[in-house]
């Protein structure tokens, strides 16, 4: 390959999964179809719930509505494109496509790992300081920290991004991925800014995952010790059952992706045939899933959603019985 200092690739070719044979286009097509689908419509029903039911304006509810927008964000952002790589043979990505979809993939995943750090820190207070936490956590204060969470990260991001660009693309443009990602582009960079670019990258990757996850992980385990330390029984299983959610979400977002960076420190190289499905399993899963962590493991929404059924079966049995003595 020649280096140059001019970017001569004009286009990305994304593989999905390699060595997946023809024959199994149409079904994992069809697969993905179904995962955008659970993404979108299962968040974006959280999002209604918690926008039109009013007891539902609370701190922690507004947390999980900006964790349900990172969620089906992500998935717009990801999965069309994999879709129309199996259904369409569509598998080119212009220029300037592919460093968008570079862009919201790692502010997406960096807003994420913040609004799960959010999370921690409410439950924290609320259990540590049930009588301050009405003063210290209230909506305000949670919407106003949260969408700072989303601009911050988004201008932060804006600065990898624009690094990445300053590299020269040569020869190379077949990116081993299902969608266009800072490590993906970057192999194909030419030059001799390419290690630099990726040490920036990888401090910054490294500063998403680790410093929520730290400061995530003392939360719970301050929260463990606190109901450790509860005399009730009753007590204790309200606390857990309050805390289950979250810590459910969050093991669910960080316990893969700390298995795949551990395996690869420690030597244990996974194939590119596994590690695809396996990124594209810890990317997707959590966002398919907690729709229905947050329906059948929060009380508020349940509860909720248990009144709205009743009122709506109550309304229609009053239609019904009007109808009938009108006749």
């Amino acid at each position: 390959m020649k280096y140059t200092n001019i970017t001569t690739v004009k286009y990305f070719i994304l593989t999905g999964f390699p060595g997946l044979p023809p024959q199994y286009y149409g079904p994992v097509s069809v697969l993905l179809l179904l995962v955008f689908l659970t993404i979108v419509v299962g968040n974006a029903f959280i999002l209604a719930v918690i926008m039109y039911e009013r007891t539902l304006h609370k701190p922690t509810y507004l947390i999980f509505f900006h964790l349900a927008m990172t969620d089906v964000a992500f998935g717009i952002v990801t999965l069309p494109k994999v879709i129309a790589v199996y259904w369409w043979n569509d598998a080119v990505s212009s220029f300037g496509a592919c460093f968008a979809q570079m862009y919201f993939v790692h502010s997406l995943g960096a807003i994420h790992s913040l609004i799960l750090l959010i999370m921690a820190l409410d439950r924290f207070v609320a259990i540590w300081f049930p009588f301050r936490y009405p003063v210290a956590i209230t909506n305000k204060g949670v919407s106003i920290v949260c969408t700072l969470c989303w601009v911050a990260t988004f201008i932060r991001m804006m600065g990898i991004v624009l690094h990445a660009l300053t590299l020269p693309y040569c020869d190379l443009n077949i990116i081993t991925q299902c969608y266009c990602d800072h490590i993906s582009i970057t192999k194909l960079g030419c030059g001799e800014n390419v290690r630099y670019v990726k040490t920036v990258s990888l401090a910054n990757a490294l500063v998403n995952l680790l410093v929520p996850l730290t400061f995530i992980f003392l939360s719970y385990f301050s929260i463990i010790l606190a109901v450790l330390k509860m005399s009730q029984t009753k007590s204790r299983h309200k606390v857990l059952s309050t805390c289950a959610p979250q810590i459910f979400i969050t093991c669910l977002y960080y316990v893969p992706r700390c298995f795949v960076y551990l395996a690869n420190n420690l030597g244990f190289s996974l194939s590119t045939e596994a590690r695809i499905p396996i990124t594209m399993m810890y990317s997707l899963i959590p966002a398919a899933v907690n729709p229905v962590i947050y329906c059948l493991k929060t009380k508020d929404i349940k509860e909720a959603l248990m009144q709205r059924f009743k009122n709506r079966k109550v309304s229609i049995a009053i239609k019904v019985d009007s109808k009938q003595n009108s006749q």
